[in-house]
């Protein structure tokens, strides 16, 4: 259905163009013979004030009929929204840039940013349900960029269940106490499996969660199934157990 959708936002966007392509034409050829019958008309007649008038008003129709499909085009548009590009994206794997960053193989990570040195820097490991599960001192402290590796345990040492989804929360200090504002980035990565638009904005379904559009940084073709090993039995007939024996 949305396959669908999107085949008639392209037919309507497409007849829009054309017909404005036309009039735009018909808008240029109109003034040229306007100008050339201006130029060529004799000074002891001119050309009569209502017929010029009436050419005028027939050209500013025009140029509102162009107006006219230039906002109907931009209305396609918005209510497209980029789902022709969105729908492209269905059965492939995606990596959505997020907040968040699923444990993956027991390990999950994050990049974040320091807007300056700080003296004092505490990362912490949140999960779903607002808990803390992992405090981590980082020894680099400096302005800029960072990534932080987990290694899925908590502070005990307790492995924590594959495939959940965690955020960091990161306090920074300077050697005054002020608090150093920091950002932190994770990725998730999975099969696309709807396109939806949720008040005006396109998502994308991955593991039953949905993200932006605009937030996917990377698409690429699922890997393909391994195949079933398969198995021989090995079977010994009548005759020959009995000459074995």
């Amino acid at each position: 259905m949305a396959t669908a959708a999107v085949s008639g936002s392209n037919a309507t966007l497409d007849k829009i163009n054309n017909s404005r392509n036309t009039l735009a034409s018909s808008k240029e050829t109109f003034l040229k013979l306007l100008t050339t019958q201006m130029k060529n008309q004799d000074p002891l007649s001119p050309m009569d004030s209502n017929a010029f008038t009436g050419q005028i008003v027939q050209m500013t129709g025009v140029e509102q009929q162009l107006v006219t499909n230039d906002l109907l085009a931009a209305l396609v548009g918005m209510n497209d929204g980029g789902m022709t590009q969105a729908v492209a994206m269905m059965d492939k794997l995606a990596t959505v840039e997020t907040d968040k960053a699923v444990l993956k193989d027991g390990e999950a990570t994050w990049s974040y940013e320091q807007s300056r040195a700080a003296s004092s820097v505490k990362v912490e490991v949140i999960d779903k349900y607002g808990k803390t599960i992992r405090t981590i001192l980082p020894e680099d402290m400096s302005k800029g960029d960072h990534t932080l590796e987990w290694d899925g345990k908590s502070d005990d040492g307790t492995a924590q269940p594959a495939g959940g989804a965690y955020t960091l929360k990161i306090t920074a200090k300077d050697g005054e106490g002020s608090t150093i504002p920091a950002t932190s980035k994770g990725r998730i990565e999975g099969i696309v499996t709807a396109i939806t638009n949720d008040s005006g904005q396109n998502m994308v379904t991955i593991g039953g969660a949905k993200y932006p559009v605009d937030s996917v940084i990377g698409v690429t073709n699922p890997p393909a199934p391994t195949p079933a090993a398969t198995t021989t039995a090995n079977t010994t007939t009548p005759n020959a157990t009995a000459a074995a024996a």
